[in-house]
């Protein structure tokens, strides 16, 4: 695997730049407070892939993602995939926290909070 490119493959550019382009609701809105390196002076790239994967929001200095789940991740077939998902970031040395969209909304300072909480002093 070290000798394998894990970020930015070139295979999904096109993939990662839609994604960018049209972003939910709930990522616009976490993204107004993660950008400009906003939260703790910590810079965030949204829509990044790792490997086969792409991140919502990942922040590079902390190995850290932020994933927003929406209805299709609470299916049996959604969570199955989350899980296995995780597993693989976590075994490359990242670090993967999740929250469900409407949070955004409802609770940003708690979410933003719990995102810094990962942050190392």
């Amino acid at each position: 695997m070290e000798n394998r490119k894990l970020h930015s493959l070139s295979v999904l550019k096109e993939k990662r730049t839609t994604l960018r382009k049209t972003l939910t609701p709930a990522e616009a809105t976490l993204w107004l407070a993660l950008k400009n390196s906003q939260l703790h002076g910590r810079k965030f790239i949204r829509q990044h892939s790792i490997e086969f994967y792409i991140a919502d929001f990942y922040c590079p200095a902390e190995k850290l993602i932020v994933e927003l789940d929406g209805q299709g991740h609470f299916t049996e077939e959604g969570m199955e995939y989350d899980t296995k998902r995780t597993q693989r970031l976590n075994e490359l040395g990242f670090t993967v926290v999740r929250f469900e969209n409407k949070l955004v909304f409802h609770n940003m300072p708690e979410i933003l909070h719990e995102i810094a909480s990962h942050f190392k002093k």
